[in-house]
Parts: structure tokens; C-alpha cells; sequence
């Protein structure tokens, strides 16, 4: 399983909820296991910047770079990017990638 993460910064807090109803049109695209959008808490003591957070779980790279593809993913940057300062991506599989993870509850 793949996680995409992709966090953004706003250019102008006033945009913010633009840019969530703009990503919010990737929940609708079918490649992805999960999807979600949503606005970063800002409870780090170290540091805040982030203002929206995607992330998204795909079953192979095949599924993300089809996600990618998708015309909503396009329309989505469109609607964004102008609005947005920083945008950072990661991308890992999780059975081959973490080879430290917590199975703690």
C-alpha cells in the first residue's frame, strides 16, 4: 500500500477554505482506498506553518499515478494553485519503506 501526503500552505489565511473546497474535489476520484482533506490543527509546539494536509492511501503506484492522471486531480491544481505558498508531497509504501513502525495501540 502506498500513503501520499501532501501538505500545503495558504498564500493569505483568507484562502484557506478555497483551497479545501478545491482538494476536496480529489475525494471523488475512484483510485484511492482513502482520501481525506483537512485543516491542519496547529497544536505543534515546534511549528505551525502548515495550513491543509491531503492524504491518501492507494493499493499500488499504478492506482496513485492513475489518480494523478485523473481530470479532477488537473482541475483540482488549477483551482489551488494560485491560492496556495507551499505545497509539500511524500510518498512511501508501507510494506517496504517503514522499517520502523509501532503496532502499539
Amino acid at each position: 500500500m502506498i500513503r501520499h501526503i501532501v501538505f500545503f500552505s495558504a498564500k493569505d489565511e483568507a484562502h484557506i477554505d478555497r483551497i479545501i473546497e478545491g482538494l476536496s474535489l480529489l475525494i471523488t476520484i475512484p483510485h484511492a482506498r482513502r482520501l481525506e482533506v483537512a485543516r491542519n490543527r496547529k497544536t505543534d509546539q515546534l511549528g505551525n506553518d502548515i495550513d491543509i494536509v491531503v492524504y491518501g492511501e492507494f493499493d499500488s503506484e499504478t492506482e496513485l499515478a492513475a489518480y494523478k492522471a485523473h481530470d479532477l486531480y488537473q482541475e483540482s491544481i488549477k483551482r489551488v494553485r494560485p491560492l496556495r505558498e507551499l505545497r509539500f508531497a511524500a510518498d512511501y509504501d508501507v510494506s517496504t519503506d517503514t522499517p520502523f513502525a509501532s503496532t502499539a495501540g
